[in-house]
C-alpha cells in the first residue's frame, strides 16, 4: 500500500498520508511526494481545491526520526541543507501552492506535522485532535517553518508558550487561538473538509489563488507594496473568464458559473 495515497474528484486533489501504524510520521519519500502533488496540483486546471489529511490515529507526527537512524559524523552545511531541501520545501509547497490547501487534522499533528496543517490556508481538526510543538521534548530548534508561521497566527508570546513547553494543545484550544478554523466530531471531517473543498473548486480559482498570495505575503512587507501588490493582483484577475463571469452574473441578477481560469 503507498505510504501516500491520492484521490481526485469533484476537482478537488486528497492527499492522504498513509503510515497509520507510524502515525503517519514522514519519510522523506513521503515528504517528496507530496511537495509533487502540490506542485502538480498548481499546474493542472482540473484541480482546484487540495485536501491534506491521515489515516488511522494521527495526522502527522513529524519527521520520522526512527528512518533516519541515529545521527553519524556531520559535515558544515549538513544540517542546514537537509532542512531547506526537507522540512523548509514541504512547507513552502503548501504555502506556494496556487490552489486553496485544507489541513483535516484528524489526530496527532506533532512537529513538522503541526507545521504542515499550519501552512495550510483553512484548518479543520477532529475533536480528537491534538497539537504538539515537540521539539523541545527532544532537545530541538523548531523546524519546517515553526518560529515563521506560529507567530503570525497566534502573536510571539503565545507561540512562545507552545514552543517553551511542548505541551499538547487540544483541538479546541486550538480553535480558541485561532489556529484551527473549526473543530467538527471525528466522524464528521471527511464530510465536512469534503464540503468546503468542493466549495473551493466550485470559486473563481484564480481570484483565489491571488488572494492566498496577498494574504500570505501581507505580514512580510510595508503597505506601500502591500497595496502596489493588491492593485497588480487586481489587474491580473480582470483579465480572467471567471471574473467577467462574476460581473456578468451580478448584472443579470443570477449565480456565477465559475470555470477556475
Amino acid at each position: 500500500m503507498p505510504a501516500v495515497l491520492r484521490a481526485t474528484a469533484d476537482h478537488v486533489l486528497s492527499i492522504t498520508l498513509n503510515r497509520p501504524e507510524a502515525l503517519n510520521a514522514l519519510t522523506p519519500e513521503q515528504r517528496d511526494e507530496i511537495v509533487r502533488l502540490l506542485s502538480e496540483a498548481s499546474a493542472t486546471p482540473a484541480i482546484r481545491a487540495v485536501v491534506i489529511t491521515g489515516t488511522g490515529r494521527g495526522f502527522c507526527a513529524g519527521a520520522d526520526l526512527r528512518a533516519a537512524g541515529t545521527p553519524g559524523e556531520r559535515l558544515a552545511g549538513d544540517v542546514a541543507r537537509t532542512l531547506r531541501t526537507g522540512a523548509q520545501r514541504l512547507i513552502a509547497a503548501v504555502l506556494d501552492c496556487e490552489k486553496p490547501v485544507i489541513a483535516a487534522v484528524n489526530g496527532t499533528a506533532a512537529g513538522l506535522g503541526a507545521h504542515l496543517a499550519f501552512a495550510c490556508d483553512l484548518v479543520l481538526a477532529a475533536e480528537s485532535a491534538r497539537f504538539i510543538e515537540v521539539f523541545v521534548r527532544r532537545g530541538l530548534v523548531p523546524d519546517g517553518g515553526g518560529a515563521y508561521l506560529l507567530p503570525r497566527l497566534v502573536g510571539p508570546q503565545r507561540a512562545k508558550e507552545l514552543m517553551f513547553f511542548g505541551d499538547a494543545l487540544s483541538a479546541a484550544d486550538a480553535e480558541r487561538l485561532g489556529l484551527v478554523n473549526r473543530v467538527v466530531r471525528d466522524e464528521e471531517l471527511e464530510k465536512t473538509a469534503r464540503a468546503w473543498a468542493e466549495r473551493l473548486a466550485s470559486g473563481p480559482t484564480r481570484a483565489l489563488a491571488l488572494t492566498k498570495q496577498l494574504v500570505n505575503a501581507s505580514f512580510d512587507t510595508d503597505r506601500a507594496a502591500a497595496f502596489a501588490a493588491e492593485a497588480a493582483a487586481q489587474e491580473i484577475n480582470m483579465t480572467t473568464a471567471d471574473a467577467r463571469e462574476g460581473i456578468r452574473s451580478f448584472v443579470e441578477r443570477r449565480s456565477p458559473e465559475y470555470r477556475g481560469h
